[in-house]
């Protein structure tokens, strides 16, 4: 039963890893406004990842790193897709200790918010951390809009993205979660 609990984690894994991969690379609603990247749905597969387990949601948020190196954005872009590591394992925790979080209208909005802010937050890490080393042109590319734009774009902007997100992998999560397999292996029930 474990081996086979285990098999099955492997490959929702693998799937999640790759839908997370491929929705980067040929989503059509890619916008780019320097020092921003939106790609809708983009976090979709690390959230569905959150729900079965930590180390799941790691996989997952390195391979979206990988879907946005293969597609050809700049390495802010993927510098950023690499913090998602952190909330994602992070909030796969949280769901662990915490699995009826996404039942609670209250507990829902809690978890979306406190995602959404810290998922900002690393976001404007990476960027400032950029910006101020003066890492290979990016100092350039960023002056133009400054540190106002930066904290718009890349916060506010994230933390929207991100909640909108959550919002649509809710949708997905609620239904797919009661399939027998996947409802074994979720810590999010």
């Amino acid at each position: 039963m474990n081996r086979h609990r285990s098999v099955y984690r492997l490959a929702v894994a693998a799937l999640l890893c790759a839908v997370g991969i491929m929705i980067p690379m040929f989503m059509p609603a890619k916008i780019y406004i320097p020092p921003m990247s939106f790609t809708l749905a983009s976090h979709v597969a690390i959230f569905l990842a959150m729900c079965i387990s930590p180390g799941i949601a790691l996989a997952v948020s390195l391979g979206t790193t990988v879907g946005f190196v293969f597609s050809g954005l700049p390495m802010d872009v993927w510098l950023r897709a690499l913090s998602h590591t952190v909330w994602a394992v992070g909030g796969s925790l949280w769901l662990k200790n915490h699995p009826d979080t996404f039942y609670a209208a209250g507990s829902n909005v809690l978890f979306c918010g406190m995602i959404s802010l810290v998922h900002a937050l690393l976001e404007l890490a990476v960027i400032f951390s950029l910006y101020l080393g003066g890492l290979s042109g990016m100092a350039e590319k960023f002056a133009s809009g400054g540190f106002t734009a930066i904290l718009l774009l890349v916060g506010l902007g994230t933390f929207l993205h991100s909640s909108v997100d959550y919002a649509i992998s809710l949708l997905v999560w609620r239904p797919i979660r009661k399939v027998e397999g996947i409802s074994s292996i979720a810590t999010a029930h």
